[in-house]
């Protein structure tokens, strides 16, 4: 019996519809949400204007006070030179400390490895190398406390409040030991020489001048180079950072240096303003550099803070210290106006956060 076979009628098929046109575009893929990271950079860019700018108005005010008290003393160009030169110290320290501040870290020891460098700067053996021999020990000592503070922070797991707490510990034992609790002091005509009058650059000293050029060294390379970025990022978030290819303990130690080297520096220009060196100079440095950069806009958990705002709290505390001087006012009383700046200045920061 012959079986016959059922005919489906078929559609006819249209020329190369089997197979993709040559040039056909790729399927489309949904991806990632529009980035809001400009967004989110023109506030804080927005918000640290405006920061800053408070500050200005804070330090233009504490001027009106002096002008209105002391008009005579605190508006005298030797005046306003000696509240520029007391502020560079500090204010490079400040500098470095910022860094390490919004890399996520925190820096106890910047006190105590200034005290060290200049002790060690200043012994009689280092004299002998003149102005450059004293120059260039001051910065080594600077970079060794941090290389040491970035080895136990980056690579030895060690929690930055505690190792930099050490070595704050260690460098002024250190210092004691060298100078055996005396006053050395520096006989170098050429180190001398930059602190006095003579020297000043249009009537501006030159520690001023090198303040200038380590704030705008530090403001470039936090905000136009991969290195600042890369500082923010580590501090924002380390965990983002390391699966964006940021090697985290390598930057950690990069922000320990700057800051052991901006000791180094401020350590030398103390050595210019004093003549001298002892185990007592930079004492309660690391708490004011710290207090400066918080009330300047950076944040303690690190991520975020500008060097142009930690100088500027830097000029505010230094002006307040000279209107206290002036006005013969008791040490106990400017101690407390500089907490409850700070405690205001971490309550402002707290409900920005929020």
């Amino acid at each position: 019996m012959n079986t016959s076979e059922e005919k489906v009628p078929r559609r006819p098929v249209p020329a190369g519809a089997g197979r993709a046109p040559a040039h056909a575009p790729a399927p489309e893929t949904p991806g990632p949400p529009p980035s809001r990271t400009p967004a989110v950079r023109g506030r804080l860019r927005a918000r640290a204007d405006v920061r800053n700018l408070s500050l200005l108005g804070v330090l233009a005010a504490l001027v009106a006070v002096g002008a209105l008290t002391r008009p005579e003393q605190f508006l005298s160009v030797q005046n306003l030179q000696l509240v520029l030169t007391q502020a560079s110290v500090i204010g490079v320290v400040t500098v470095g400390v910022t860094f390490v501040i919004i890399g996520g870290g925190i820096d106890l020891s910047v006190g105590a490895t200034v005290a060290l460098a200049t002790v060690w700067a200043t012994t009689v053996a280092t004299q002998e190398y003149r102005l450059g021999g004293i120059l260039l020990c001051a910065l080594l000592v600077g970079l060794g406390c941090g290389l040491v503070n970035g080895l136990l922070v980056a690579f030895g797991g060690m929690v930055p409040f505690i190792a930099t707490l050490a070595m704050l510990a260690a460098a002024r034992g250190l210092a004691l030991q060298i100078s055996q609790g005396g006053t050395q002091i520096v006989s170098v005509p050429s180190v001398l020489d930059l602190g006095r009058r003579d020297a000043y650059v249009l009537g501006v000293p030159p520690i001023v001048l090198v303040f200038a050029a380590v704030t705008v060294t530090g403001w470039l390379l936090l905000n136009r180079t991969t290195f600042g970025r890369r500082t923010v990022a580590v501090g924002g978030n380390p965990e983002a950072a390391r699966l964006a290819g940021i090697d985290v303990r390598r930057q950690r130690l990069l922000l320990y240096l700057l800051s052991g080297l901006c000791c180094g520096i401020a350590a030398f220009l103390l050595i210019v303003l004093t003549g001298s060196g002892q185990n007592t100079n930079g004492n309660l440095y690391e708490l004011d550099a710290i207090a400066a950069a918080i009330i300047g806009g950076t944040l303690l958990s690190g991520g975020r803070g500008t060097v142009t705002g930690s100088v500027l709290g830097v000029l505010v505390f230094t002006t307040i210290t000279n209107l206290f001087a002036l006005n013969n006012l008791e040490t106990a009383v400017q101690q407390i106006a500089k907490g409850a700046i700070i405690v205001v200045a971490v309550l402002v920061q707290k409900g920005h956060k929020s």
